[in-house]
């Protein structure tokens, strides 16, 4: 229930409605990429699309979801979260609506192709109104809360899809998940305003806010530097390169886990809906835990570097158990280890979410997310493409989840080695660390 601003006495709470706001938006994001990739098996038979085509259909999302993120992250801290965010969840989800009514591949091409323009300015402009809406000691929190959505998303996507296309055809779910986003869309921009400018939350809350950042984002709209020269700072290319990791094998799950557990481990549409759901429901939880970890570590004293680190580098490595399923027979053990590698995932995710509201200059949260994802988001691209490729020439899906542990494993590496101290980004001053080559801060 959203909350009024009753008493002046008492600090309002109104950012953790924004905050249930955004899960909201995320989850049905998720559902709605989530419904192609769980009627993949039907929608492939019924239009004879081979896996190496699927593969690129899978992709076209991703291309235009990629190339935006800077666009959309300037549009979302230049105009504001509260237009952004309705226009990006209303654009996705007629496209969504407009996938039931596809006729053929160009058509489900276009249709994805659009839903990736449409989603573009999601994440960048939850890290806005993150950076805008909540203290630092809480950013890890938040981030994690409202990326888990990602997981239940995913995870109520399979099972509740699965029924809906068995119950009244595959298209279906593509037509209630559009009418649901169109409803948030609604209600965001009818209840959204920046905190001072919100009739519901007291001063006592905007103080609270403001006196816990070290940059006091949306007072103002000046931003110190072009989009352009954030590409100076090693901390943003590490940032970039480590989130690709993480992209590239999240969107293995996204897009082809449903196919593997139907064509390597024989299940039915009905078993696979609910096994697809252990590794996200297991992600979510481990997404909360990590964002509750690395903001209480830095409260107890640590640096912001260590705390966000102990997440990044810790939950890469343990995703890297993605490579051992590879080589067990069993579905059960397979299935765990899916599991654990999902989680460490999310721990990592609940700080990558963080580090764009940690490092970016006053007013560039947004852009700075959506350069990290745009970035990502291109390499990521290339996993549904390279996984289809690779299930055409060898019938197996063994040497991809071994090319996903090494793609982990670098991930590790990256935020271990070359992200430096993570602080916001001094425009003022020309230290070691604007050069991508740089040796590292301790």
């Amino acid at each position: 229930m959203l909350l009024s601003n009753q008493s002046n006495a008492k600090k309002t709470k109104v950012r953790w409605n924004i905050a249930l706001l955004m899960w909201l938006a995320i989850s049905i994001n998720y559902i709605d990429r989530t419904n192609l990739s769980a009627a993949t098996p039907i929608i492939m038979k019924q239009f004879h699309i081979s896996p190496d085509m699927m593969g690129i259909i899978l992709s076209a999302f991703f291309w235009p979801y990629a190339l935006l993120q800077v666009p959309a992250g300037w549009f979302s801290d230049k105009i504001g979260q509260r237009v952004c965010l309705t226009i990006s969840v209303a654009w996705w989800s007629i496209a969504t609506i407009a996938t039931a009514f596809i006729r053929g591949v160009g058509s489900l091409f276009a249709t994805r192709f659009f839903m990736g323009i449409g989603e573009s300015s999601a994440f960048p402009s939850c890290a806005g109104v993150t950076a805008r809406w909540f203290p630092d000691k809480e950013r890890g929190k938040v981030s994690a809360i409202y990326d888990s959505g990602t997981k239940i998303g995913t995870a109520v996507a399979m099972p509740g899809v699965v029924w809906l296309l068995s119950r009244f055809g595959w298209q279906a779910p593509f037509i209630i998940s559009g009418l649901l986003g169109l409803i948030w869309a609604v209600i965001w921009w009818l209840y959204y305003r920046d905190p001072e400018k919100h009739k519901y939350a007291n001063q006592a809350e905007v103080d609270y806010i403001r006196d816990g950042q070290m940059k006091k984002e949306g007072v103002d709209q000046t931003q110190p530097i072009k989009w352009y020269q954030l590409l100076r700072y090693r901390n943003i290319w590490a940032m970039c390169i480590g989130f690709t990791a993480f992209t590239f094998v999240m969107y293995f799950f996204i897009t082809w886990f449903p196919t593997y557990l139907v064509q390597e481990q024989g299940m039915s549409l009905l078993n696979m809906g609910f096994v697809a759901m252990i590794p996200p429901l297991t992600g979510f939880v481990a997404e909360l835990i990590g964002g509750w970890l690395t903001d209480y570590l830095y409260m107890k004293g640590l640096s912001l570097s260590v705390a966000r680190k102990i997440n990044l580098v810790g939950g890469m490595l343990l995703a890297t158990s993605i490579a051992f399923a590879a080589i067990v027979h069993s579905t059960v053990l397979a299935v765990v280890l899916f599991s654990l590698s999902y989680a460490g995932l999310e721990i990592a995710a609940a700080a990558i979410m963080a580090l764009p509201g940690d490092v970016a200059p006053k007013n560039m949260t947004s852009i700075v997310f959506g350069l990290q994802n745009a970035v990502s988001n291109l390499g990521g691209a290339l996993a549904p493409i390279v996984v289809g490729l690779i299930i055409a020439k060898t019938h197996s899906f063994v040497l991809t989840l071994l090319f996903s542990g090494v793609i982990t494993l670098i991930g590790a590496i990256t935020y271990l080695f070359w992200l430096g101290k993570v602080e916001p980004i001094d425009v003022e001053k020309k230290k070691d660390n604007r050069s991508p080559l740089s040796k590292t801060v301790k």
